[in-house]
């Protein structure tokens, strides 16, 4: 039975809160009240409202935890572990895209977010699920999030803050366009430098991150060519990390990124890109940080590089939409030793053409084609996929898809050891097919703008982490599931205020055949209502209040422990911007409003209520 939900709660709570957000840059919020125009400086979402968060400096996963269309399962911060998930699938369904290539860590999912790029050089990110996701995915059933290279503009923007647990951060970004041209060419370049460090919210769960990153760009009319390099280190501690057992353990990763993208817009329904990437991840886990070595020495570098082509070729009522990825990965670990391999390869090349009928209810498009996916260590597979989309004069959108998709295990599932040990493998994992039909529609109504969709999705062999009583392990089995979901996204701007308000149903059948769990660390961990509200409010003479908020109520879980199923978990931010010092921003931020106990990933504690200060100059 679905366990009745205290409204009186939420609103309570959610009428202080005001709900979820869309924020325009306080640019154009401030441009609007006074004579002149503030620097330009960009948001990095447009799904939230507060773009920086509170204990860290802003990484791409930032911009995620309040994303009506993602679910964040965090581990100390969303920047220092997060688990990214997208309509109920687990951690590893999930995929990131930085223009045409599709980015991998093949040793776990737990790293695909550990991308060492500044979030002021991408594009708000866009949600790929069910056919968008089949076709320009990569090793990702689910979902991907997708973000495209930002033009560089001629700005700089240094920035600060420090808060409780001896925190602070420090950021400095600078873009640089030169004068003139070659070749009708504009040349352009931006750096990055940022740093942040925590004793925690709970005892040792301290952080110590840096991040540089720089990029070169080549800009014209119809084209744009960037070539960028990234490097990231981060140690954090959190007791109960990713073990059950109390202990006060520690991750250590260090990220580099090295990636060319060129994309050429032909017409508005046109564009092709082309690109490569190179990424090299090694993390030094440790299960004691008073023990170093403790079970096992669980030392792991990754290294993947990749090249990749994708785009849509119309021409009048005909469009042809292609994605193509080459991959090779390579593994050394200390512990990931049981198999016969590794090493792999990866081809995924997907085909679908369309075509469109002009009727009197409207257009009419029909897309039908298939993808291909391949390794050399794994069965090959050929996906459908499906779509029927109408879309009437007044702009409202019907649709309907059929999508199948497919995703070979990361090393960490395949190479543990299968009868000992904390992480627990299986060798006998293989290909996963999630296969997905969804019907919805999306439309504007008195100045909203509403996307809705229906779903039911079948994951077969999904690889899930499972847990038995009296046994000190995880082990990683293979689950059929089924995740019947409903979602609905609106939002409205005005010119005193921007909401975004999100909800999520979800509901799930698992069948894990004749293996015996008593719980799951992922597969059904999840939400079965989420709401999301972030609202931004431009209240006159420089000052500007955003609202992050999530209300949800959690699937029962025997490893949650502590915080109950259900939450409201919220962050606030009060800015001023002082009308006669141009470019000058003021923040008071705190995290966790309501100081919530709730643990994200079950067993794992929550990060409990946080304050900062903060400045920041922009010119």
């Amino acid at each position: 039975m679905m366990k009745m939900i205290d409204f009186t709660l939420i609103r309570r709570r959610l009428i202080l809160a005001t709900v979820c957000t869309l924020s325009l840059p306080a640019s154009h919020a401030m441009a609007q009240e006074n004579a002149y125009e503030l620097p330009k400086f960009e948001i990095y979402s447009e799904q939230v409202a507060n773009q920086t968060p509170v204990g860290s400096f802003a990484m791409p996963v930032s911009g995620l935890r309040f994303e009506p269309r993602v679910d964040i399962q965090a581990r100390n911060l969303a920047e220092g572990q997060a688990d990214v998930t997208i309509r109920g699938g687990v951690f590893e369904n999930t995929g990131f895209k930085l223009g045409a290539v599709s980015l991998f860590d093949p040793q776990t999912g737990h790293y695909f977010a550990e991308i060492p790029v500044a979030p002021a050089m991408l594009l708000s990110p866009t949600i790929l699920t069910g056919a968008s996701n089949a076709i320009a995915g990569f090793n990702a059933e689910v979902g991907t999030v997708a973000y495209g290279w930002r033009p560089i503009e001629q700005r700089g923007e240094a920035s600060g803050a420090f808060g409780d647990y001896s925190s602070n951060r420090q950021s400095l970004y600078q873009g640089i366009v030169w004068p003139g041209s070659a070749a009708a060419q504009t040349v352009a370049a931006d750096v990055e430098l940022s740093r942040s460090e925590s004793d925690g919210t709970v005892p040792f769960g301290d952080h110590n991150f840096k991040r540089a990153s720089g990029r070169i760009q080549l800009r014209g009319a119809q084209s744009q060519t960037d070539l960028f390099a990234g490097w990231q280190d981060k140690f954090f501690g959190w007791p109960n990390l990713y073990t059950p057992f109390g202990v006060n353990e520690t991750e250590h990763l260090k990220t580099e990124l090295y990636t060319f993208n060129h994309r050429v817009q032909l017409t508005p329904g046109s564009y092709w890109q082309l690109g490569a990437f190179y990424r090299r991840n090694y993390d030094d886990y440790e299960f004691n940080r008073f023990v170093p070595g403790q079970f096992n020495p669980y030392q792991h570098t990754t290294r993947v590089s990749a090249v990749a082509l994708d785009g849509r070729s119309e021409s009048g009522d005909y469009a042809l939409v292609y994605n193509a990825q080459a991959m090779r990965d390579r593994l050394e670990s200390t512990s990931l030793t049981f198999g016969p391999y590794t090493t792999r390869s990866y081809l995924k090349l997907a085909v679908v053409p369309e075509r469109t009928f002009h009727l009197e209810a409207g257009k009419v498009t029909l897309k039908a084609g298939a993808t291909y996916d391949d390794t050399n260590r794994d069965a090959s597979a050929v996906s459908p996929v499906i779509e029927a989309e109408l879309l009437q004069p007044t702009g409202q959108r019907f649709y309907a898809q059929y999508s199948e998709s497919t995703q070979v295990p990361t090393y960490t599932a395949i190479k543990s050891n299968p009868a000992a040990g904390l992480f627990r493998g299986n060798p006998n994992l293989g290909r996963e097919t999630s296969r997905n039909f969804e019907v919805g529609t999306g439309f504007k109504s008195a100045g909203w703008t509403i996307d809705t969709a229906a779903f039911y999705r079948r994951d077969d062999e999904l690889a899930d982490w499972t847990f038995r009583k009296g046994v000190t392990a995880r082990t990683a089995n293979p689950v059929d599931i089924g995740t019947y979901g409903f979602e609905i996204v609106a939002a409205h701007k005005t010119s005193r205020y921007d909401l975004v308000v999100g909800y999520t149903y979800l509901d799930k059948n698992a069948d894990y055949g004749l293996t015996t769990i008593d719980a799951s660390f992922y597969a059904l961990n999840f939400a079965r209502h989420r709401l999301t509200a972030a609202v931004v409010l431009r209240l006159g003479a420089g000052f500007e209040l955003r609202l992050d908020n999530e209300f949800r109520v959690q699937q029962k879980n025997l490893l949650r422990v502590i915080g109950g199923n259900d939450a409201v978990l919220s962050t606030f931010g009060l800015y001023y911007l002082p009308p006669r010092w141009r470019g000058v921003e003021f923040s008071a931020m705190v995290d966790n409003v309501w100081d919530s106990d709730f643990q994200e990933v079950p067993s794992v504690p929550a990060s409990r209520r946080q304050f900062s200060v903060g400045a920041a100059w922009r010119w």
